[in-house]
């Protein structure tokens, strides 16, 4: 017998991570999504690796694209973090297609957040699927630490 998914949610999540932005671009249409299910992989080659839910608008985006942006928050940022977890309504939306999000292009063309304390550029370079979810395997091709680098 499975944990049930109310408990199975209930119990992960107590634990504490952190929040990112994942970023992509398919040609002109850019979009954002606050993602926790990321992690480091490997240093050598460089690796991370983010968990998207396969019904979810960034899935198709990234799998079609081959590449995104991890873009590390600070706390100043939570209520872009709120927004972007959300869909359906005009401020998400928006939000979503990153207008009125300072950005730039990266080297491989996903979008990085000027004012998250971090970034990572990546290229697809493996994917697995994990029940609802895929997991993306990113080779990081750039990054840093981000323009403003958040709030002193």
């Amino acid at each position: 017998m499975d944990i049930s998914a109310e408990t199975f949610r209930e119990v992960l999540g107590h634990f504490a991570t952190g929040v990112t932005v994942v970023t992509t671009r398919l040609e002109d249409q850019l979009h954002g999504a606050t993602v926790t299910a990321f992690a480091s992989v490997s240093l050598d080659p460089p690796l991370v690796l983010i968990s998207i839910n396969k019904a979810a608008s960034s899935h198709d985006l990234i799998a079609k694209s081959g590449v995104f942006a991890v873009n590390i928050l600070h706390g100043a940022q939570s209520d872009l973090a709120a927004v972007l977890a959300h869909k359906g309504t005009e401020e998400a939306d928006t939000a979503h297609r990153l207008e009125g999000i300072p950005h730039r292009l990266a080297a491989t063309g996903a979008p990085v957040l000027l004012d998250s304390l971090a970034f990572a550029d990546c290229r697809v370079v493996d994917t697995i699927s994990a029940g609802d979810h895929t997991i993306f395997v990113g080779r990081v091709a750039d990054g840093g630490l981000s323009a403003l680098g958040g709030p002193p």
